[in-house]
């Protein structure tokens, strides 16, 4: 079922009213895709939030952003060191950081694993911006 705009608009109005305390919040995005890595951090911002972007794993675990992250969206398949890579290696490094994996792989193999290795949340790629926010407060409130 689609959700007019104006609809979604109010459902993200009233996400963001509820997240008061949540605003500043530095969410950071790990994604291979430039379209993605150039579009989140705009609206992370219109919702309040401070956002870093990272085109790796790698890059973000050698980030100054690595221990300021509330909140990590990340995606599953990557060159390199795929999401769950880097999810393993920050519980090695004993770093908790609630994760939103987000994929436009539709495998629901991949969702269960997601969750079962501790992930708050999961989110189809394309997905709506009430999506996005609910993940991301669900996240912050979980850190």
């Amino acid at each position: 079922m689609d959700v007019s705009p104006r609809v979604e608009h109010y459902q993200v109005m009233e996400l963001r009213q509820e997240a008061g305390t949540m605003n500043g919040a530095l969410v950071s995005v790990v994604d291979d895709d430039e379209s993605l890595r150039e579009s989140l951090p705009d609206l992370l911002k219109e919702f309040g939030f401070k956002a870093c972007t990272f085109s790796s794993a790698e890059e973000f675990l050698s980030s100054d952003c690595l221990n300021r992250t509330g909140c990590l969206l990340l995606d599953i398949a990557m060159p390199g060191m795929n999401g769950f890579d880097l999810q393993r290696e920050l519980q090695l490094r004993g770093r908790k950081i609630p994760i939103v994996f987000i994929t436009a792989q539709t495998d629901e193999a991949l969702r269960a694993k997601a969750f079962a290795r501790g992930a708050v949340g999961f989110l189809l790629k394309p997905f709506s911006d009430t999506a996005l926010l609910a993940s991301v407060e669900t996240a912050l409130r979980t850190s």
